[in-house]
C-alpha cells in the first residue's frame, strides 16, 4: 500500500478532480439503481392487479424506494388510468436513465483527466531525474532497461494504479448501493446470497496470489528486450559486417520467449478469476431464484412476483462491480511491480551535487590545478596522486597509452565524476564548492564520437544557447570551418541531418560539433580525441577548426595523432594513472622516454 499511496502522490493535486468525481459517481451509482428499482412499478403497472390508490398508505420513510414509486404509481392509475401510468412510468425511467449517464459520462472524464494529469506528472518526474544522474550511473545501467521504464512502466502505472483508484470508490459505492437496495425489498434474499461472497473472495485471491512477482518478472524481461532492441539498432552496421546477425537474432528470441512464458503464466491467472467469479455468480443466483421464488409462491406477503423480477435484476447488477473489484485486484499487482521499477528510477541519487552553500564560478582568471587528485573504478586505479596546473591560455596536450587515464582526468574537471582523494581548484577554488551548471559553463566539449540530434544544423549547433541569433549561429560555423559545407546542403543551416547526423560525413559531423562548442565563447576547451576517427583529408579541415577554437583559450586536448599535439605550450605523459613525463615536444622527444616511443609507434589512443 506504500507503493501505491505513493504513486497516488503524483496526481496532486488531486482534489481538483477527486471532489468532482465523488459527486458525479454518487449521482451515476444512485440514477443506476434507480433505473432498475423502476422496474418494480413497471411490472406492477403491467401486471398488477390494479387496487384504489386509497387502499395504499403513502410509505413513511423517503427511502423505502419500491413502496414509494408503487404508491404515486398507483395513485396516477387511480386517477388517469393505466396507460397514463405506463406513460409515467416510461417517461420515469428514460429521464433517469439520461441523467444517470450524463453523470456517469462526467465522472469517466473526471478520472480520465486524473489519470493524464498523474501520468504526465510521474513521466516528467522519472525523466527529470534520470536526467540529473550522474555519467557512471549510465556507464552501469542498460539504457534500454531506462527507456522501458520510462516509456512502458509507468504507462502500466497509469493504467492499473489510477484505474485501482476509480473502482475502490466506484464499484464498492455501486456494491452498496445495489445492496441497500435488495436489503429493502428482501432482507431474507439478501442475507442468504451473501453466505457464498467470502468463500468466492477468497477463492479469487488464491488465483492472482503470484500476480505480483510474476509482473515484476515479467518488466525486467522487457527491459532487457528493449536493451537488445536498442543495441542491434544502434550497432547494426558492425552486426552484418561481422555477420553476427543469427547470434543476435537467437539472443532476443530466447530472451522473448522468456519474457512470453511469464506473460502466458499471468494472463492465465488473470483469465481465470472471471470464468470462477461468472460461475460462482451463477451458482449464486440460481440460489436466490431458488429460495426467492419460494417465497413467492408461499404468498405470504414477504415478497411478491413483482419485486422479486426487480430484485433479480438488481442482483444479476451486482455481479458486475464485484467482477471488477476482483479484475482491479488481479491487475494492480502488474500495476504496483511496475511503480516500484519507476520509484527505484525516481529514488536513484546523482553522486554528483552542489553543496548546500555552493555559489556560482562567473569568470576563468588564473588556472586550473590538481592536487594529489586519485581515482579509481572499483578497485582498479585510475589516478594515482596526479598533481598538475593548467594556467589560463595555454594549450596543455594528455599523451599516453590506452589505460592511461587521460579521459578520465579530463572528464573530472566539469564534475562527470568524482575524485576519490585530493582536490580540482579553479582559481583556487576547489570545484566542489561551486555550482555544476555554472563550472560547465565556462567549458567547451569536443569528444571523439560525434553526438548530434535529430534535427536541424541550426537547432545542433544552438543545442546549448537556445536564444541564439542566426548571426551568432553562422560566425560559430564559420570558426569550424563549416558555413560552407552547411549552406551547400539542401535547405543550409534548417537542413534535418537525421538521426546521429548520419546525413553528415564524419568530418562534417565534427565540425558541427566544434561549431556547437565555440558558440558560447566559453573561455575553457576540453578536446577528447577530436580528431581520431577521421581520414586525413577531415582532419585537415577539422584540425584547421581546432586550432581557431583554441585561439586565446584555456584547452586541454587528449591527443592520438602527432599532429593534434605537437604545437602544444606543455605536453603531459601519462602512464597507468602517474605522470610520467611533462614538457614541450621537443623536450620530450630529447628526453628519450615514453613519449619518444609512442610518437614513433604513433599510438597515441583515449582510455
Amino acid at each position: 500500500m506504500k507503493t501505491y499511496f505513493r504513486l497516488l502522490s503524483f496526481a496532486r493535486p488531486i482534489g481538483r478532480y477527486a471532489i468532482p468525481y465523488v459527486i458525479y459517481t454518487l449521482l451515476a451509482v444512485l440514477f443506476g439503481a434507480l433505473n432498475l428499482a423502476l422496474l418494480a412499478p413497471l411490472l406492477t403497472t403491467l401486471f398488477g392487479q390494479h387496487e384504489n390508490a386509497a387502499a395504499i398508505a403513502k410509505p413513511e420513510h423517503f427511502y423505502d424506494v419500491f413502496k414509494m414509486l408503487n404508491y404515486y404509481s398507483m395513485k396516477i392509475n387511480a386517477e388517469h388510468g393505466l396507460f397514463r401510468t405506463l406513460q409515467f412510468v416510461c417517461l420515469t425511467i428514460v429521464v433517469s436513465v439520461l441523467i444517470g449517464n450524463i453523470f456517469r459520462y462526467l465522472s469517466e472524464r473526471t478520472m480520465e483527466n486524473l489519470r493524464i494529469h498523474t501520468l504526465l506528472n510521474l513521466r516528467e518526474a522519472v525523466f527529470n531525474n534520470v536526467m540529473d544522474l550522474h555519467l557512471g550511473y549510465f556507464n552501469e545501467e542498460r539504457k534500454g532497461n531506462i527507456i522501458a521504464k520510462i516509456a512502458a512502466d509507468v504507462q502500466v502505472v497509469q493504467y492499473t494504479v489510477t484505474g485501482t483508484l476509480q473502482v475502490i470508490f466506484k464499484e464498492p459505492l455501486t456494491l452498496l448501493t445495489y445492496l441497500v437496495m435488495l436489503f429493502i425489498i428482501s432482507y431474507k434474499l439478501t442475507l442468504a446470497s451473501m453466505v457464498i461472497i467470502p468463500i468466492a473472495g477468497f477463492i479469487i485471491s488464491r488465483i492472482v496470489s503470484r500476480l505480483k512477482e510474476q509482473a515484476a518478472a515479467a518488466h525486467t524481461s522487457y527491459g532487457t528486450m528493449i536493451s537488445y532492441l536498442e543495441e542491434a539498432l544502434g550497432g547494426i552496421k558492425i552486426i552484418k559486417a561481422f555477420n553476427a546477425t543469427p547470434y543476435i537474432k537467437k539472443r532476443f528470441h530466447e530472451e522473448n520467449l522468456h519474457y512470453s512464458g511469464i506473460m502466458r503464466s499471468m494472463t492465465r491467472r488473470q483469465h481465470m478469476a472471471s470464468p470462477v467469479s461468472e460461475t460462482l455468480g451463477i451458482v449464486m443466483v440460481s440460489g436466490i431464484v431458488l429460495y426467492g421464488g419460494s417465497l413467492v409462491l408461499s404468498n405470504n406477503g414477504s415478497l411478491n412476483a413483482a419485486a422479486f423480477i426487480a430484485y433479480i435484476a438488481l442482483f444479476s447488477q451486482i455481479m458486475r462491480p464485484a467482477k471488477a473489484i476482483s479484475t482491479s485486484f488481479s491487475n494492480i499487482h502488474s500495476g504496483l511491480a511496475a511503480g516500484e521499477r519507476v520509484l527505484a528510477l525516481i529514488d536513484q541519487q546523482s553522486q554528483i551535487k552542489d553543496a548546500p552553500d555552493a555559489k556560482p564560478v562567473h569568470q576563468f582568471r588564473e588556472a586550473i590545478r590538481f592536487e594529489q587528485v586519485g581515482f579509481a573504478y572499483n578497485e582498479r586505479m585510475v589516478l594515482n596522486h596526479v598533481s598538475l596546473t593548467i594556467p589560463k591560455g595555454k594549450s596543455i596536450a594528455l599523451v599516453g597509452p590506452s589505460g592511461a587515464g587521460k579521459s578520465t582526468l579530463m572528464d573530472l574537471i566539469p564534475r562527470f565524476i568524482e575524485p576519490q582523494s585530493g582536490a580540482i581548484l579553479i582559481d583556487g577554488q576547489n570545484i566542489g564548492s561551486v555550482t555544476t551548471d555554472s563550472l560547465r559553463a565556462l567549458m567547451g566539449i569536443v569528444n571523439q564520437e560525434s553526438i548530434l540530434f535529430n534535427d536541424t544544423i541550426f537547432n545542433n549547433i544552438a543545442f546549448g544557447k537556445p536564444g541564439a541569433t542566426m548571426e551568432e549561429v553562422e560566425a560559430a560555423a564559420r570558426i569550424a570551418n563549416a558555413h560552407d559545407f552547411i549552406l551547400a546542403t539542401e535547405q543550409g543551416y534548417q537542413t534535418n541531418i537525421g538521426d546521429k547526423g548520419v546525413k553528415l560525413s564524419g568530418g562534417q559531423r565534427q565540425r558541427i560539433c566544434i561549431a556547437r562548442a565555440v558558440l558560447n565563447n566559453p573561455p575553457i576547451m576540453l578536446l577528447d580525441e577530436a580528431t581520431s576517427a577521421l581520414d586525413t583529408e577531415s582532419e585537415k579541415m577539422v584540425q584547421d577548426a581546432l586550432n581557431n577554437l583554441m585561439k586565446n583559450r584555456t584547452s586541454l586536448v587528449i591527443a592520438h595523432r602527432l599532429s593534434t599535439i605537437q604545437n602544444a605550450d606543455h605536453i603531459i605523459v601519462l602512464d597507468n594513472g602517474n605522470i610520467v613525463e611533462q614538457g614541450t615536444h621537443v623536450q620530450l622527444l630529447e628526453q628519450d622516454g615514453l613519449y619518444r616511443k609512442l610518437i614513433e609507434m604513433q599510438t597515441f589512443s583515449a582510455n
